[in-house]
């Protein structure tokens, strides 16, 4: 039976991820507080008076800069603040909604932004949902053996990390998951229904402890599945409780 092996939100997209040990899901919205924020940049097509979710390629993503993939959060829920993390930075508290935090988050992060990109710009975020991928809010469901089975195909350990999934399930066999589109899974207390598999970027190539690129993670899941696709996505349709050890399967 498939257990969760491990939880996780990223309160900044693309800037810090942090473990948990359990979570509430509500339905219809994201793993609670993930992707709550996303840093702008020079180019990003957001009217800031009426902010709504945008597609990616609209914030500072590690696609982009690779750099990012070595940030880790932790977040105080009720002071509305992430303290990060970098092995090269050190650590910075920011208060995403206040513009004077900002502004001081904006050029501690600047080392690790290629000056041939677009540069940080701000910190939005949309009322009521958090700015994952997808048009709708979504909680990402990683399988550790299909993890496994494209790091023996690199021929290397590579971290879960770098696939900046929500929720770990352990127990299944590689790639099952792709079978569950359109059926609903139940996670401990919850159910989840399984809507898309996820396309991956370079972002998964950067080691997460260093951000730098180390691992063809496209590649080998091009030369042996002939797909870029990890995980898939979900949407939260029941509520409920989930933490480390639940279990976990197709209902």
């Amino acid at each position: 039976m498939a257990t969760v092996a491990a939880l996780w939100r990223h309160p900044i997209k693309s800037h810090g991820r942090e473990a948990l040990d359990q979570v509430t899901l509500v339905a219809g919205q994201t793993i609670p507080w993930d992707r709550v924020w996303a840093v702008t940049h020079e180019i990003t097509k957001l009217d800031r008076a009426v902010p709504e979710w945008l597609p990616c390629q609209n914030f500072m993503i590690g696609t982009r800069t690779p750099a990012l993939a070595g940030l880790w959060a932790r977040l105080d829920e009720s002071a509305r603040t992430v303290a990060l993390r970098h092995v090269e930075l050190g650590e910075q508290i920011v208060a995403p909604d206040d513009a004077a935090s900002v502004a001081a988050f904006l050029e501690w992060i600047s080392p690790l932004c290629p000056e041939a990109r677009a540069r940080p710009t701000g910190v939005v975020s949309v009322p009521g949902r958090g700015m994952t991928d997808t048009t709708y809010p979504s909680v990402s469901i990683m399988n550790l053996a299909s993890h496994n089975a494209v790091a023996n195909a690199l021929a290397q350990d590579i971290e879960p990390e770098r696939w900046r999934g929500n929720i770990w399930l352990d127990g299944l066999e590689s790639w099952v998951e792709f079978s569950w589109m359109d059926r609903k899974v139940r996670i401990g207390g919850a159910v989840l229904a399984v809507r898309d598999r996820i396309a991956r970027c370079l972002h998964t190539a950067a080691n997460p402890q260093t951000g730098g690129r180390d691992a063809d993670t496209l590649g080998a899941l091009e030369r042996n599945w002939g797909h870029r696709d990890f995980g898939v996505y979900a949407e939260v349709i029941e509520g409920g409780t989930v933490q480390i050890g639940d279990t976990a399967g197709v209902v």
